[in-house]
């Protein structure tokens, strides 16, 4: 068998990075190539990570590539993941996998015509708090969820971003940006979404950017940045979603499920490490046993006051594993899917009033042991 996949990316801004310096830590994948619309963009990635900057074309029918990551803005991921499929190369995209369940669905079609496998970011729910929490959940220890709230909340991305208009336009937005964090982790803990529910605005319909180097220039705000959401699972809990770039302060916890033996509080699902928190039904902490996973370890910003853990890639080193073995993946089209139609029904809920009815299903995805996780890296990870 294939000790690994040959990897090429299609965007080099700033999430390339994060791909090109992460993806080492994986044994099943190689990154070799790069392209972007920018070709002295994709030579600078080139040359910083010892890679080859081809063009698009040049990417798409290299021999020695298996996998694409598609690494675009969110406009493009439909157009670049149909051309990267119908090259007859499987593809890797960042989220949102692409902005409408039709779009899904016909990529869905030509994928499964080729025999080609589709995967999509978020990752972070592979993390090793976060499969923790979801050992808690299937050994049983919440009892039965009966609802939850997540809240993903912040003042907007015009203050840091180098070039954030996109985040303010269809595509962008809280829910499109940040919901796959927050439902994939829904999801892969409680199974699928059957209706949604929600109320949206856009509180300040013009942004002023205060980041460099676009300092002083508007952005006109045609996406809601407040969203409320409900949320109603197949397996019958109602989870509430607060999504809003228009907060400057909150002190709610990122996900909270509550069960009926306990209450788990679970940390940022934008990240794969953290605190899990599990008061049980006479309302006292529980002392968790130690679990060891490979992918809560810190590994990232350990000279700053707070490290995080970091491996993002880790879906797309489990597609590589999954297309030699022959299994299912656990960053499916399936589930991807999914969440756009969960994200794109709490839009139109939004805009309409109404209550949505989800068309799309997926299976939750196998969970990814602590054993199986060390398995992934190339090398045992020191914090």
């Amino acid at each position: 068998m294939t000790k690994a996949l040959g990897v090429g990316i299609i965007g080099c801004g700033n999430i390339s990075t994060t791909y090109f310096t992460l993806a080492p830590l994986f044994k099943a994948v190689e990154l070799r190539a790069c392209a972007d619309l920018s070709p002295q963009a994709a030579q600078a990635q080139a040359e910083s990570y010892g890679v080859k900057a081809l063009s698009i074309d040049e990417l798409l029918s290299a021999q020695d590539i298996d996998i694409i990551v598609n690494l675009t803005v969110p406009a493009a991921h439909f157009e670049v993941s149909k051309a990267i499929l119908e090259a007859g190369k499987h593809v890797y995209s960042e989220k949102p996998f692409c902005l409408t369940a039709a779009e899904g669905k016909e990529l869905g079609v030509i994928a499964e015509q080729r025999g080609l496998r589709i995967a999509s970011a978020p990752d972070t729910f592979l993390g090793g708090t976060h499969q923790h929490a979801r050992a808690l959940i299937d050994q049983g220890d919440l009892g039965k969820i009966t609802s939850g709230t997540c809240h993903v909340m912040s003042h907007g991305m015009e203050a840091w971003h180098p070039n954030p208009a996109f985040f303010f336009k269809p595509g962008g937005g809280p829910v499109l940006d940040l919901g796959p964090y927050y439902i994939t982790n829904l999801v892969q803990l409680l199974g699928p979404v059957t209706k949604v529910g929600a109320m949206s605005s856009i509180p300040a319909p013009e942004r002023t950017i205060t980041s460099q180097p676009l300092y002083g220039q508007k952005i006109e705000v045609e996406t809601p940045t407040t969203i409320h959401a409900l949320l109603q699972f197949t397996s019958g809990a109602i989870i509430t979603l607060g999504a809003s770039w228009d907060v400057w302060q909150n002190n709610h916890k990122p996900m909270e499920l509550y069960g009926e033996a306990g209450t788990l509080l679970i940390p940022d699902p934008n990240f794969f490490g953290g605190d899990l928190s599990l008061t049980n039904s006479s309302k006292e902490p529980v002392a968790l046993p130690e679990y060891a996973h490979a992918f809560a370890v810190n590994n990232h910003d350990l000279d700053k006051a707070n490290p995080q853990a970091n491996y993002r890639g880790a879906g797309l080193a489990d597609l590589a594993e999954a297309i030699m073995a022959g299994r299912p993946h656990r960053c499916s089209f399936e589930m991807a899917l999914h969440v756009v139609e969960i994200m794109t029904a709490i839009l139109t809920s939004g805009e309409t009033g109404a209550f949505q009815e989800l068309t799309t299903t997926c299976e939750r995805p196998q969970a990814l042991t602590p054993q199986v996780a060390e398995a992934m890296l190339a090398a045992p990870v020191t914090a």
